[in-house]
């Protein structure tokens, strides 16, 4: 039996876990990851890193191989409903609507302008690889797959873990001051008697993952496709496209339908499945993966027991409308890894901790209830018009004929189920979920000021550098290089004081603070005549502080405080505002 002492151990390589893993690395903080299984994801699963997410994978270097292996918006940012993909009826092959979506179409300047980088289509499956292939390059010898968990104890100063290597039957004692559950839930919160709340079984579905040739038949640009069979609802289902190249060139798919009976799931019964749904019955497929799953709605009753932290499905388990919820675990992960390199730095209280589950609970609570809404407002929307699988078959005739009449009454028809699929967009345009959640409590500084106005449907994102709220990305020159907002912080650079052009006072405090609490502060001024220029404008329209003001931004490039002006003692005030950010002590009971 050997053993090993490390600051953090990290249970689950899927995602979350290697996400972890990859900021852990960059903020300099030693652990060790394992994973059950012996190789990452053989299954696609989730498939879209949305505008946010990506923005994080940028920041920690990570984002380059991601846009070259997926999708570019123009072959994923739409949504459609057609009637199949393919048939020999009239009705089949048919488009019913489309609507930009994620970022694609008409969407895309709004996108553009809010942040650095755009969003990308790159399924789970190719993505663990390259974060796999990073986690280890950057912790050499401790990001080890084939390695199980069976068992933990928290000792109050420490967690002790036995780790068996599946393939020998070795064991490791482990000894860490801080473990991390990313194991979807598995084995880590269940010891520990964390309470899933919610709903457990909201739908059971069939997936099936294939490969073929659908070039004939594929509308290029489509993140999802809803097949409404318009002659059989029991044909109705979702199919995706999985790469590895994209359009038409697409190997690989996904395809989502009613559950099949388990007794009859062998590959002969599936692909004859698949083939119905697609209406091709002559198809070359090759079934890869087939399975049941049911669709949850799901948050940890808390994120943090002791010395033991929650992360990704282990913490939220959501519908994957909306595409929340592996974007929620990297979120989850890049929220944490800042914090846990400030109190195993020495730079923070263990309390510090405390404010993941403070920050991140209610944004994923939300993200589940947003998930849940969007999921059961699609169902409802097709239902209305008579489309859907659930329409009393007669009704649903009558509607399908209808929709395809050349006549006055198919018109508007027509006309009328556009408006109504269009308010899908608060699932698929939901801009504002992206990177616009906020964080009200944890460790950040309020200043009193209300939130920006929200639209309903929050397809709209309003830019803020309100206290919790994700820095505003605007465009900056310096030396004849272009970088954003966002390359002004992370984890070298620790927290970034962004001043006005002429600001002295705001840096002479950032410094004297940053002396007398041994903290990174990098001081920046933006503006005319200043180190950072203001390429286009953009900094000065959502800055919303004077030129005498302060923004102090954290490492995650949120918003911790901000000064609307100029004060009477800078350095009082900020040195203030860092010990209510990183002075969270323990009350009593709050990490029992």
């Amino acid at each position: 039996m050997g053993a090993v002492e490390v600051p953090v151990l990290i249970v689950g390589g899927g995602g979350c876990g290697l996400a972890a893993s990859n900021f852990l690395s960059d903020h300099g903080v030693d652990h060790l990851l394992v994973e059950r299984h012996a190789d990452t994801a053989h299954v696609p699963k989730a498939h879209y890193l949305n505008q946010r997410t990506m923005e994080i994978f940028r920041q920690h270097g990570l984002d380059g191989p991601m846009v070259e292996q997926g999708a570019p918006l123009e072959l994923f940012g739409k949504l459609r409903w057609l009637t199949s993909l393919a048939g020999d009826q009239p009705m089949d092959g048919q488009m019913i609507h489309e609507i930009d979506a994620f970022g694609g179409g008409s969407l895309r300047e709004r996108y553009a302008a809010a942040g650095p980088v755009m969003p990308v289509k790159l399924p789970q499956v190719r993505l663990e690889p390259l974060l796999r292939r990073t986690a280890q390059e950057r912790n050499p010898g401790r990001v080890l797959f084939g390695h199980e968990m069976t068992g933990f104890s928290d000792e109050g100063d420490r967690v002790v873990a036995e780790i068996r290597e599946r393939a020998t039957g070795e064991i490791t004692t482990v000894t860490a001051q801080y473990l991390l559950g990313a194991d979807g839930g598995r084995t880590v919160g269940e010891a520990l008697g964390i309470e899933m709340q919610g709903v457990h079984g909201l739908l059971d579905v069939s997936t099936a993952y294939f490969t073929a040739d659908l070039s004939p038949w594929w509308r290029e640009g489509t993140l999802l496709t809803h097949l409404l069979n318009a002659y059989d609802p029991d044909l109705c289902s979702n199919l995706i496209e999985m790469g590895p190249s994209w359009g038409k060139a697409c190997e690989e798919w996904v395809l989502h339908f009613e559950p099949m009976d388990p007794d009859r799931m062998d590959e002969a019964s599936v692909t004859a499945r698949v083939r119905e749904l697609l209406g091709l019955p002559d198809l070359e497929l090759t079934l890869h993966h087939v399975t049941n799953w049911t669709v949850q709605a799901l948050v940890a009753e808390r994120y943090r027991k002791g010395r033991v932290l929650l992360a990704g499905d282990s913490a939220h388990r959501q519908p994957p409308t909306v595409g929340l919820g592996l974007n929620s675990g990297i979120q989850d992960a890049h929220n944490l890894a800042w914090k846990l390199a400030a109190v195993l730095g020495g730079l923070a209280d263990d309390g510090l901790l405390d404010t993941y589950e403070a920050e991140r609970r209610p944004v994923c609570q939300l993200n589940v209830d947003w998930a849940v809404s969007a999921a059961s407002h699609h169902q409802a929307a097709l239902s209305t018009v008579g489309l859907g699988p659930h329409a009393p078959e007669r009704r649903r005739r009558q509607m399908f004929a209808s929709y395809f009449a050349q006549t006055p009454i198919g018109e508007v028809v027509r006309a009328r189920t556009a408006e109504i699929l269009d308010t899908h967009r608060a699932g698929c345009q939901a801009h504002d979920f992206e990177i616009g959640f906020n964080y009200e409590q944890g460790a950040v500084v309020p200043d009193g000021s209300p939130p920006p106005a929200r639209v309903p449907m929050r397809d709209v994102y309003q830019p803020t550098t309100r206290p919790g709220h994700r820095l505003p990305h605007a465009w900056l020159e310096r030396e004849g290089r272009r970088l954003s907002t966002h390359d002004l912080t992370g984890s070298p650079a620790g927290f970034v004081l962004i001043t006005g052009a002429q600001d002295t006072a705001w840096a002479e405090a950032a410094q004297q603070v940053a002396e007398k609490l041994s903290v990174t502060i990098h001081a920046v001024r933006i503006g005319e005549g200043a180190e950072y220029a203001d390429a286009e404008g953009g900094w000065e329209r959502v800055r919303e502080v004077a030129g005498d003001g302060a923004v102090l931004v954290r490492p995650d490039n949120h918003v911790a405080w901000r000064s609307t002006g100029a004060v009477d003692n800078p350095a009082d005030i900020l040195a203030n505002a860092f010990s209510r950010i990183l002075d969270h002590r323990v009350t009593e009971g709050s990490a029992s």
